[in-house]
């Protein structure tokens, strides 16, 4: 290790204390100290670091301490922190007044731009977050279908609300908690759970009780567990056994909208759902979610329908500022080839530093998203996700935190590239990754 990283791991140390400090204030303030679970580094052990700026794809925290920021908050940022053009459009937003609870132009473009993108939307709606989206196209398909049951798949999280965390991923794995406490059991009953990449099991279950299901509800790249690709062929089969079934596909894109191509998986992979939840990217960096699909059923939603459904910042003008920045760069810059290239290039290289170090490691990627699981591999689903080596994960997120790389402090997340990072920012994670690698495997 060179004289720049010692003293890079001695002042991230110190400025550990700030973050403890305040993280102590935190907890007898807030529920565990954090308002997300994940933030609060169970899983990777210490003191969260509490993060004062970013810019580009570095993140600073309150004591100072650089890193190159592998998160990008959890997603959103694929043009990285503070892009110019977007925060002058949310600020000037901002000037003209924060939020009406009246229609705003701003909702219109936002809607026409993400109309524009996505193949299966012809009407969208606005809320506030992913979660609120995944639940009002839960709503609004067992409405339109006249069921209620919900097919989701083991590992896949589509937020908070009641029935949808049964075998949840990503935080509810991290903390080892059961699937859906303080939910009713009448709730958990109508959510039926099968495994993620098992085009069989699903479609056998569409066989045999496609008559009760509202909608099949699923991540087409699957995010919470790790990063997971769909199978080929399972998208399509689940594609047609809900349309034999009369069913609806609900695709939640709320990670790979936008992220992993300008219309999101479904162009990607070709296949159209009938629902479509987003949020994240849509948003620019500020709170938002939304759920699409055809005429046909979005127009069930009240005030049209009998669906009801509301919020008092839904489409809030700062929110939609900034999404409508982002998507108009995007579909400019079109910098999706430079991302994959950029996460081919990462993926690559946390490979070779794993075999060097002789540890057993799979990485999974998909375009700018990957993860690196430490097991042999591979990692096809929740349950083979599940199977990685936790401890091993954890010392190697310390190791890169050490060395000013930012990690998501979970096994079970994605690490997020964005268009701000460059070739010598992915050769700078590689090469700490290769030191990094070689610790945990010194022990």
């Amino acid at each position: 290790m060179d004289q720049s990283t010692d003293r890079r791991r001695l002042r991230s140390n110190a400025a550990a204390l700030g973050s403890a400090r305040l993280f102590a204030e935190a907890q007898a303030l807030i529920p565990g100290g954090v308002n997300s679970p994940v933030r609060a580094f169970k899983a990777v052990g210490g003191a969260p670091r509490f993060l004062a700026r970013g810019l580009g794809a570095r993140v600073w925290d309150v004591d100072g301490d650089e890193y190159l920021d592998c998160v990008g908050s959890w997603g959103p940022l694929i043009l990285g922190h503070a892009r110019p053009e977007v925060i002058a459009a949310a600020c000037e937003a901002a000037r003209r007044g924060t939020t009406f609870g009246a229609p705003t132009e701003l909702e219109v473009e936002l809607a026409r731009a993400i109309v524009d993108a996505v193949p299966s939307i012809e009407l969208v709606r606005l809320v506030n977050s992913g979660t609120e989206a995944a639940m009002s196209a839960v709503r609004l398909a067992r409405a339109y279908t006249g069921r209620t049951k919900v097919v989701k798949f083991e590992g896949g999280y589509h937020g908070h609300s009641d029935g949808l965390l049964a075998q949840a991923g990503s935080g509810l794995a991290t903390l080892s908690l059961p699937g859906s406490p303080g939910v009713p059991p009448s709730w958990a009953a109508e959510t039926l759970v099968v495994p993620y990449n098992d085009a069989a099991v699903a479609a056998e279950l569409m066989r045999t009780r496609g008559d009760e299901i509202a909608c099949v509800l699923v991540e087409p790249v699957a995010g919470n567990m790790g990063v997971v690709a769909p199978a080929d062929g399972f998208l399509e089969t689940l594609r047609q056994a809900t349309r034999e079934a009369g069913a609806l596909l609900v695709f939640d894109e709320v990670i790979t909208g936008f992220r992993v191509g300008y219309g999101g998986a479904q162009s990607l992979y070709r296949v159209q759902p009938d629902l479509t939840v987003l949020g994240k990217i849509i948003g620019g960096g500020f709170p938002i979610g939304a759920f699409g699909g055809p005429r046909a059923i979005m127009e069930m939603l009240a005030p049209v329908g009998p669906v009801y459904q509301a919020g008092t910042l839904s489409g809030n003008p700062v929110a939609c500022a900034a999404g409508l920045a982002t998507l108009r760069l995007l579909a400019k810059e079109r910098p999706y080839a430079d991302l994959d290239r950029r996460g081919e290039a990462l993926a690559a290289g946390l490979r070779q530093a794993a075999a060097r170090a002789g540890l057993p490691a799979t990485v999974n990627r998909v375009g700018s998203m990957l993860t690196l699981f430490f097991q042999q591999g591979p990692v096809v689903d929740h349950r083979t996700a599940m199977a990685s080596d936790v401890a091993r994960y954890a010392a190697f997120f310390q190791h890169m935190l050490a060395r000013g790389i930012y990690l998501p402090p979970s096994q079970f997340e994605a690490v997020f590239l964005s268009a701000a990072h460059g070739d010598d920012d992915v050769a700078r994670i590689c090469e700490a990754a290769g030191h990094a690698l070689q610790a945990v495997a010194a022990g």
